[in-house]
Order: C-alpha cells, then structure tokens, then sequence
C-alpha cells in the first residue's frame, strides 16, 4: 500500500483508504459503524441526507434511511458510487443554507485541514432542526497510542487528525448545536489479522461496559437549534431627550388616574 504524502492527490488518498477498509482492521471498522449507523438513521427521515467526504466510507443506508435523497459530495467520485455522488469541496459547499435535514460526516474531520470551518458550513446548510451524524477516531484509545508509535508514518488512518471527542462537542455547541446522541465502538486493538480480531470480539462488550470513554472510534448526533425570544410584557426602549440617553421607561404607560 502506498504511503500519504503532501503531495499526493485527493484520489490517490481516497484510493488508499479505500484498500484499508477492505482489510483488517479497516474492514471490520466499517462493519461495526455500518451497523450503528444503521440503527441511528432508522429514527431519522426528511427530505434529504447528504454525506460530506468519507473516500471509502460507502454507507448503504438505503434498507434502512426514510430519506428522499441521500447525496454524497467529496473532492473525488469513486469508481462505483453508492448514492449519488457529486464532485465538491466540503469547505464550500454547494448547496443552499437551511435546504438539507440531516449530515453524515464519516471521519471527514479526520482528515481535513480545517475541521471547524466544515462544521460552520454544516451548520449553514441545515434546517432548523436538522442533525448532523459525525464519527470521528478517539486520540485516548488504543488506536490513539498505536498512533504516537507511528508518528513518522504517512498511512492512512495514522497520518489523521484523531480529533477528541470533547473538543467536537465544544464546536457543535458554539455553533448553536445540542448534543443528542453518543456511541462508542471499536475496543479492540488495530491488529491486520481478521481471524485475531475475530477471537477478541469479546473485549468490545467488556470495553462498552467498564471503558466506554476508551473507544477507539466515537459518534455523535447533534441538533441544529435556532434560538426564539418572546417577549413578554413592557418593552423597554432607552429615552434619547433626556439626561445624555440614560433613562429608559417602558414603552406603554399606565394610567394613576
């Protein structure tokens, strides 16, 4: 397999991950968050999904999703797309703000140079209302100090940003996002063997159980909410004659007669 570098292209990236998930432990990632995934958007419907970026995270949701459209953009199309797949920059988006129900970000902050600005542009494009679906790799997990020994290596999933899930959950919140759902998988060590991977299946019930905080891969549902005041009672409105403007009253008076 070919190692990342700077230089090399956006389909020459998506074409390694691709090859990586179609092994251990790549494969049996995909599985386990196929699964869940599954399970997340049988709750969910609307008009339309869209999946911002993923290369080889080809979810086929189509068994389960109560959506009308589910549309993949990424700066490259796979050879045999899954959904419908356009040509895009997650960056810049080209879609209208408030027009899509629900995101689908399959380890896109992973692998982006400037995550908050995607996150800022999902939040632009999304109902009031709408979700965003994010999954992201844990840097306090096995994978993560499997990482730190990998430093010096290019390979996908290593050369990613492996952001914190806490510090997801901070930029969703600043941007005016509620945090609804969150699932943690994969406990097991990167091991390229399925047949050992398949003999320590075990550990995931175990990790779930007592270190939950220590997944290796996270996910998150959060909802866009947009917030309404109502006013009630008097409304205020400061007084420009008098005193330099530094005295309000209310803007109804009431009668001492």
């Amino acid at each position: 397999m070919k190692k990342y570098t700077a230089d090399m292209t956006q389909a020459d990236f998506q074409q390694q991950l691709h090859e990586w998930l179609q092994q251990s432990p790549g494969q049996i990632l995909l599985e386990q968050e196929q699964q869940c995934l599954e399970q997340m958007f049988s709750e969910l419907f609307g008009h339309h999904l869209v999946q911002l970026g993923g290369g080889g995270f080809d979810f086929d949701l189509s068994g389960v999703s109560r959506f009308r459209s589910h549309l993949v953009l990424d700066a490259s199309v796979p050879t045999q797309p899954l959904a419908s797949h356009v040509r895009a920059d997650p960056l810049e988006l080209p879609i209208l703000s408030a027009a899509v129900d629900a995101v689908l970000m399959p380890h896109t902050l992973d692998f982006s140079a400037d995550p908050h600005r995607i996150l800022r542009e999902v939040e632009r494009v999304l109902i009031p209302e709408g979700r965003v679906v994010i999954l992201g790799f844990n840097p306090l997990s096995l994978w993560g100090v499997w990482r730190l020994f990998k430093r010096s290596s290019t390979a996908i999933p290593w050369q990613g940003h492996f952001l914190g899930q806490r510090r997801v959950n901070d930029w969703l919140s600043l941007l005016g996002f509620d945090l609804e759902i969150t699932r943690q998988l994969m406990f097991r060590p990167p091991l390229r063997g399925r047949g050992v991977m398949e003999r320590l299946e075990r550990i995931e019930s175990i990790g779930q159980r007592f270190w939950p905080r220590l997944s290796s891969v996270y996910l998150v549902q959060a909802v866009k909410r947009v917030s309404t005041m109502t006013i009630v009672g008097p409304i205020w409105k400061q007084k420009s004659s008098l005193l330099g403007g530094q005295i309000i009253e209310p803007t109804t008076r009431q009668s001492n007669e």
